[in-house]
C-alpha cells in the first residue's frame, strides 16, 4: 500500500496501462476529436436556426462581421480559460475539474459563487430552451404531415405540451448516464444530427435561390429589416439579433468540464485549444451558411426559425428529416448541458452527506454483457430536475426571445470576464500595461454588447408573454 502511494505522488500512475490519472483519479480518455465534438454539439444547436432572422435585422456587412467577431472573440477567451484548467502551472498544476473551482482558486470565493449563479442559471435556462425547440420540431413534423395529407389551407395547430412531455420522460432515461465521459457516442451522435439539418437548412436555402424564388436582390448591405418597420423596432429587433449571435456560439460554461475529459498527455490545455479551433473554425462555417442561405432566400420575411412551416414549404419527407434530426440532436445536447448541473449537485450532496448509502451507494445492474450502476440519490434528484425544466418549458415556449437573453444575460460574464481576469491573475500581468488595458477593453466591449442586447431581450419577451398563456400554447 505504501508503494501503491508513493507512486501516485510521483505520478507513476500516468503510465499508460495504469487506471489512474496522474492525480490518482479515474483515469481520462479524451481526446481532441471528442472535445470537438462535444463543442459542435454544444453551438450547432437551436442558436444556428434562428440566425437567417438575426442576419435580416442587420443586413449583409454587420451580420457577417457579428458572427466573426464573436467567433474571434469566443475562441480567444476560450483559449485563456483553457490555460486556467491547472494551477499554479498550466501543464503540472493542480486540476480544477469545475469552472466554479477555476474560478475559486484564481480569483477568490466572492467571484466564484457568483460564476456559479450565472454558470447554473444559463445551463438551466438552455435545457428549457431545448426542450422547448425540440417540441416545436415534432409539431413542425406533424404539421408537415397534415399538409401533405390536406393541402396548405387546411388549419393544422398541435399542442406542444404532449412532446414536452414525452422529451420530458427521454430525458429522465437519459439523465442517468453519469457523467460526462459516459456521454461521448451520445455527443457524436447528436453533433451529426446537428450537421444533417444546418446542411439541410443550408440545401434548401441554395435551391431557394435557384429556383429564383429568393429574396437576395431586395436586401440593403447594412440594414436587412423590413422598410416598413419603424426606427424603434429595427433597433430592438437588432438588439434581439446580436443576443442570438453572441448565444449561438457560447460555451464556456461546460469547457472546464469538457476540457476534464482529456488525457493528461499530450497537456490538457493544448489538446483543448486544439479542439476549440476545430469546434469554433466549424460552427463559424455552418453560422455563415446558414445565415446568408437563410437571408437570401426570405429577405426581411425570414422567420425564427427557417425550418419551421412560416420557412420552407417543400419537398415534405426532407422537412421532416430535418426536424426528426433536431430532435435527436437536442435530446443528446441537453445531456451535455445539464452535466454540470449534475455534477456539482452530486458533489456537494456526497460532501454534505457522506455516511449516507442512499448517496454514496452505486449498485451495480447487468443488461446483458453491459454493466451499469444505480445511485438512488442520481436517480431521485435527476429526475425532479427534469420534470422540473419540462414543466417550466411548458409555461414559456418562446422562441427568440428567451434565446437572446439567456445569450445576453450569460455572454459577457461567463464567455469573457472570468476567463480574461483568471488570466489576468495567472499571468500576474500588471495593471495599466499595455496587455491589460487590451484585455480589459475586450471585456467593456463585451459588456456593452450584453447590456445592450439584453435590454432587447426583455422588450421581445415582454412582448411575447402578453401573446401566449402558459400551457395552452399551440403552433
Amino acid at each position: 500500500m505504501k508503494e501503491d502511494i508513493i507512486a501516485l505522488e510521483n505520478g507513476i500512475a500516468n503510465d499508460p496501462n495504469s487506471l489512474l490519472d496522474d492525480d490518482g483519479r479515474p483515469k481520462r480518455t479524451g481526446t481532441v476529436w471528442t472535445a470537438a465534438a462535444h463543442i459542435i454539439n454544444t453551438v450547432i444547436g437551436t442558436g444556428v436556426l434562428s440566425l437567417p432572422w438575426a442576419m435580416s435585422q442587420m443586413g449583409w456587412t454587420l451580420g457577417i462581421s457579428c458572427i466573426l467577431i464573436f467567433a474571434g472573440i469566443t475562441l480567444y477567451t476560450s483559449n485563456l480559460l483553457a490555460d486556467c484548467y491547472r494551477s499554479p502551472d498550466s501543464v503540472t498544476g493542480k486540476r480544477n475539474t469545475t469552472y466554479m473551482e477555476a474560478v475559486k482558486v484564481h480569483l477568490g470565493d466572492k467571484q466564484h459563487v457568483i460564476c456559479g449563479l450565472f454558470q447554473y442559471i444559463n445551463l438551466v435556462g438552455f435545457t428549457i430552451g431545448f426542450i422547448i425547440t425540440a417540441s416545436i420540431s415534432i409539431v413542425n413534423i406533424m404539421k408537415n404531415l397534415c399538409y401533405r395529407e390536406n393541402g396548405f389551407e387546411a388549419s393544422c395547430h398541435f399542442s406542444n405540451n404532449p412532446y414536452m412531455i414525452t422529451i420530458g420522460l427521454i430525458e429522465i432515461i437519459l439523465s442517468q448516464i453519469p457523467n460526462f465521459h459516459k456521454v461521448s457516442i451520445l455527443s457524436v451522435i447528436a453533433a451529426t444530427m446537428a450537421f444533417g439539418y444546418a446542411s439541410i437548412g443550408v440545401g434548401l436555402s441554395l435551391l431557394t435561390l435557384i429556383q429564383g424564388n429568393g429574396n437576395v436582390n431586395s436586401t440593403t448591405s447594412f440594414v436587412g429589416s423590413d422598410k416598413n418597420s419603424s426606427t424603434t423596432d429595427i433597433v430592438w429587433n437588432m438588439l434581439v439579433a446580436i443576443g442570438d449571435i453572441a448565444l449561438a456560439g457560447g460555451y464556456a460554461q461546460i469547457a472546464i468540464d469538457i476540457q476534464d475529459t482529456l488525457k493528461s498527455s499530450p497537456p490538457e490545455n493544448k489538446t483543448m485549444k486544439r479542439a476549440n479551433a476545430l469546434g469554433i473554425f466549424t460552427m463559424t462555417i455552418f453560422f455563415i451558411l446558414n445565415a446568408c442561405g437563410g437571408y437570401a432566400a426570405f429577405g426581411s420575411n425570414t422567420p425564427g426559425n427557417i425550418l419551421m412551416s412560416s420557412g420552407f414549404r417543400k419537398p415534405f419527407w426532407l422537412l421532416e428529416l430535418a426536424n426528426a434530426f433536431i430532435v435527436v440532436h437536442l435530446v443528446g445536447a441537453f445531456q451535455v448541458i445539464v452535466q454540470p448541473v449534475f455534477r456539482i449537485v452530486e458533489i456537494m450532496a456526497t460532501e454534505k452527506w457522506s455516511n449516507s448509502s442512499f448517496v454514496t451507494t452505486e449498485i451495480p445492474m447487468n443488461f446483458g454483457k453491459k454493466k451499469y450502476t444505480i445511485n438512488y440519490f442520481r436517480l431521485l434528484w435527476r429526475t425532479i430536475f427534469v420534470m422540473v425544466v419540462t414543466v417550466l418549458a411548458m409555461a414559456m415556449p418562446f422562441f427568440n426571445a428567451m434565446i437572446a437573453l439567456l445569450g445576453a444575460v450569460g455572454f459577457w460574464p461567463s464567455v469573457v470576464y472570468f476567463p480574461v481576469e483568471m488570466y489576468i491573475v495567472k499571468q500576474n500581468i500588471r495593471k495599466g500595461t499595455i496587455h491589460w488595458i487590451g484585455l480589459q477593453t475586450l471585456s467593456f466591449f463585451c459588456l456593452s454588447v450584453s447590456l445592450a442586447a439584453a435590454i432587447g431581450a426583455i422588450h421581445g419577451l415582454g412582448e411575447a408573454v402578453g401573446k401566449y398563456k402558459p400551457f395552452i400554447y399551440k403552433a
